[in-house]
């Protein structure tokens, strides 16, 4: 019976305790979910923020008149960004579409039709259906060269491209319908540069508006200059001369291509002939040089052939591709403060001429097209170092890769 009377005691206490306590714990009940509520949608954008696209299509223009080569014109596959996988969607037919630009709605592609025969060359707009892959032709324009690059502003409004042959740069605006109108401004360089094998006369190489598009910047691998544009999107014509319209690089190098850093702060400049990369601080339409670093090693004795530039989506890592006897990618970490390079590594790109790739918009992954082979490098993104995988998309004249989100 003691233990008994013990024992109701102790229910009792607890009784009281909890009767005393329910108000207080109610509150406490109430604080946290109403902390709960203020803090839930912070972790879901934090959620949203890290679950970008994972799938991409991968549009692939090529060189059809090679000899011997069984590419057509324009491939679409599907990109599977975490596993770094690829399958086959669609293809179109059209002469050597060797530079691709897709709008910022993704609904059309342009692409230039490159030919040796400057008055034979064009520029072609394709609808594109980013679900199916389904891409289809909607017109050409004629250009006044041969063409080598192709941009498309944000906003729609034009399509520059770069005239390698004819040494020029022009302007086609955008229709409604995503077809291209007849040529509003054509901007032609003068002048040569020393090596005369090369050099003798103007080769516009690129044409890159800035991250802002309030510039327009090309370079002309036959003058050693990177001009700079300011671009009105509305106006007739759309481009005119920068207040510094235009700086050189070194005799001899060659500019080819850029690409800025994401912050918008820096733009690398990798130049063909000498195999370098030169850093510039960049400023509202103006570009200060900030160091020039070689590609290959003191000591190497082979044809240099370098081609293409991209920035890591994260900004922290350079990679770019040399081809000639070399048929590497050069690998370089940027400072994040002074957004000069420093060496990381070089590596064989499992094929020869490897001119264009791409890094996916994930940083998983990098796409470099070769000869006769897309191979597909796996990123470690903490380091920028490379791994070759086993997945590969076997195709010749792979000469420019582009990707849009699926999702």
């Amino acid at each position: 019976m003691q233990i008994l009377r013990k024992a109701l005691r102790l229910r009792g206490f607890f009784v009281d305790f909890i009767t005393l306590h329910y108000k207080q714990v109610l509150k406490a009940m109430k604080k946290l979910l109403f902390l709960f509520a203020l803090i839930s949608p912070v972790f879901c954008l934090a959620q949203k923020k890290n679950t970008g696209p994972k799938v991409f299509d991968l549009v692939i223009g090529t060189y059809t008149g090679t000899t011997p080569t069984s590419s057509k014109g324009i491939y679409i596959y599907r990109f599977y960004a975490e596993r770094g996988e690829v399958a086959y969607l669609s293809e179109i037919e059209t002469a050597n579409p060797s530079y691709l630009a897709i709008s910022q709605n993704q609904q059309y592609i342009y692409a230039v039709n490159e030919n040796n025969e400057i008055t034979a060359s064009s520029v072609t707009a394709f609808k594109f259906n980013k679900n199916s892959g389904k891409i289809e032709q909607l017109n050409s324009q004629p250009s006044v060269g041969s063409p080598a690059y192709i941009a498309v502003d944000k906003a729609q409004k034009n399509v520059f491209i770069a005239n390698y042959g004819g040494g020029s740069l022009q302007v086609f605006p955008i229709n409604k319908d995503g077809s291209l109108g007849a040529s509003t401004q054509t901007i032609t360089d003068k002048g040569s540069g020393p090596d005369q094998m090369r050099q003798a006369q103007p080769h516009v190489h690129s044409a890159m508006l800035t991250p802002d598009e309030k510039y327009l910047i090309t370079t002309d691998l036959g003058t050693d200059k990177i001009n700079i544009y300011r671009y009105h999107a509305s106006k007739i014509p759309p481009l005119t001369p920068a207040t510094i319209p235009f700086i050189s690089t070194a005799g001899g190098s060659g500019p080819r291509h850029n690409d800025f850093a994401p912050n918008g702060k820096f733009m690398y400049n990798i130049q063909e002939m000498a195999a370098s990369i030169t850093a510039y601080a960049y400023n509202d339409g103006e570009l200060k040089e900030l160091q020039t670093v070689k590609m290959m090693p003191d000591d190497f004795k082979g044809v240099n052939g370098a081609a293409d530039i991209h920035v890591s989506p994260d900004g922290k890592y350079l990679y770019a591709t040399n081809r000639g006897t070399a048929n590497q990618i050069v690998v370089y970490a940027i400072d994040q403060l002074t957004g000069k390079l420093t060496f990381v590594e070089r590596y064989k790109t499992g094929g020869e001429n490897p001119r264009n790739f791409i890094i996916d918009p994930t940083g998983n992954y990098l796409l470099v097209g070769t000869t006769n082979r897309v191979n597909i490098f796996k990123v470690d993104k903490p380091t920028g170092r490379l791994a070759l995988t086993r997945n590969v998309i076997n195709m010749e004249s792979a000469v420019c890769l582009k990707m849009t989100p699926v999702e």
